[in-house]
């Protein structure tokens, strides 16, 4: 295994874990012996998050420095992140109107998933309040508890606010600085080792999605899978292909730099997985180290491309199967919810479904049409997992050009670096 790179690694894995779960489709045995791997590996990568994203993100605020430089690079952030997700959303909307991918299903022909305890979250997140919820709990009142939630936007208020204390009392701050860098340096490590298991706890769950729905539970659904994956490529090839050439680079050259991990986050649906070594590649691709720290873990709360992308095509696709037209009013009104509903939801258990839903109810949308999604929401979520860490490496690097924080002597480098060394021997 160690002459074969990790892509290739992960791709075996997903190919062997799909023949196997599709050999023992339906057997709980499979799913009995597969889960608690996967399992496994996916507690491994939410182990690590944490002291990743508060380490690396007190380490770049505090080399910021100036409030006046950290506040308009949040500013531009969540500019940017607005504009592209809200044109992701418009073009959901668009493609769900063109191809109509849910018009002449029969309801009563499709199997219906459980997602009950998806309704209670989505309840759940009415009751708190919505978006302002959102706000308020921002500020954390406990960070200790906020850090065993893994509220992620409470932490990553904490650790601005501790990089900002850091950098404002000077050479005081040094020995504090320099253990965050150890934590940092120390948790890439792990990470690294980690992602040796990669392989196989892809193998395991892809195996158990396999054997849980089986191949042919596809083909009812197949006109919306295929719109999904139509919408999500076209995406990422204009919008994302026209924002990285104004940035000085194209986008088959960063597909290249993260082949690894787009495999992985496809093959696990967690972009979480993925997010230390992100970190790491973008700032060996040329993005100054205050603005990956930053632009990165903000992104994985905000600039959700892939899953806007979807959510406004399901919208209008749970519409057409119950054969409800909406007016342009109506698709305005579900445009103007998922601005908001799709932010901030990072860590949020079945927070897709938890969108969907309070969608749905807001615009008056039969909320049991969720359930005949939810079988292959897992095969479209490989999919918008891939779209959003993309997503948030295009915006890392249009971000840093935006501040003069990109070096593309360094992108070059680095990409010449990586074509002449073989796969199996990087440590990225």
């Amino acid at each position: 295994m160690k002459r074969i790179g990790l892509a290739m690694q992960i791709f075996i894995g997903l190919i062997l874990g799909i023949i196997v779960g599709a050999i023992f489709y339906g057997s709980p045995e499979v799913v009995k012996f597969l889960q608690p791997i996967g399992d496994i590996f996916i507690r491994l990568i939410k182990m690590i998050i944490v002291p990743i994203v508060i380490s690396t993100l007190i380490i770049g605020i505090a080399g910021i420095g100036d409030m006046k430089k950290f506040g308009r690079l949040g500013g531009k952030s969540i500019l940017y992140f607005e504009i592209v997700t809200t044109i992701a959303l418009m073009l959901g909307l668009l493609a769900a109107n063109i191809v109509q991918p849910g018009a002449g299903l029969d309801v009563h022909e499709l199997n219906q998933a459980d997602v009950s305890k998806h309704m209670d979250n989505a309840a759940e997140l009415e009751n708190k309040g919505g978006i302002v919820s959102i706000i308020v709990n921002i500020v954390p009142t406990n960070i200790i508890d906020a850090l065993a939630r893994g509220d992620m936007l409470a932490i990553i208020f904490f650790s601005i606010l501790f990089g900002l204390g850091i950098a404002s009392i000077g050479e005081k701050g040094e020995p504090v600085l320099r253990f965050f860098q150890g934590v940092a340096d120390t948790m890439f490590w792990v990470t690294n080792q980690i992602m040796k298991f990669a392989p196989f706890g892809v193998f395991a769950l892809i195996g158990v999605t396999v054997s849980k729905f089986g191949l042919t539970s596809l083909i009812p659904l197949g006109k919306l899978i295929l719109t999904a994956y139509a919408i999500m490529i076209l995406f990422v090839v204009v919008v994302f292909g026209i924002l990285l050439k104004m940035s000085g680079t194209n986008l088959i050259t960063l597909i290249k730099v993260l082949k690894d991990e787009l495999i992985l986050a496809f093959s696990t649906a967690s972009s979480e997985t993925v997010l230390p070594r992100l970190m790491e590649k973008m700032e060996k691709f040329g993005c100054k180290k205050e603005v990956t720290s930053f632009v990165i873990p903000v992104g994985y709360s905000f600039n959700l491309d892939g899953g806007a992308l979807y959510q406004s095509l399901a919208v209008l696709f749970i519409a057409q199967m119950y054969n409800i037209d909406m007016s342009i009013s109506q698709q305005i009104m579900v445009l103007v919810v998922l601005m908001f509903t799709t932010k901030g939801l990072a860590g949020v258990p079945g927070a897709n479904f938890s969108v969907l839903l309070a969608t749905l109810g807001s615009v008056g949308l039969p909320l049991e049409g969720i359930a005949f999604i939810a079988g292959v929401d897992r095969i479209i979520d490989m999919g918008r997992t891939a779209v959003n860490v993309m997503g948030n490496a295009v915006a890392t690097i249009v971000l840093a050009k935006w501040e003069g924080q990109f070096d593309l002597n360094k992108a070059k480098s680095y990409v010449h670096t990586i074509a002449s060394v073989p796969s199996a021997n990087r440590t990225a």
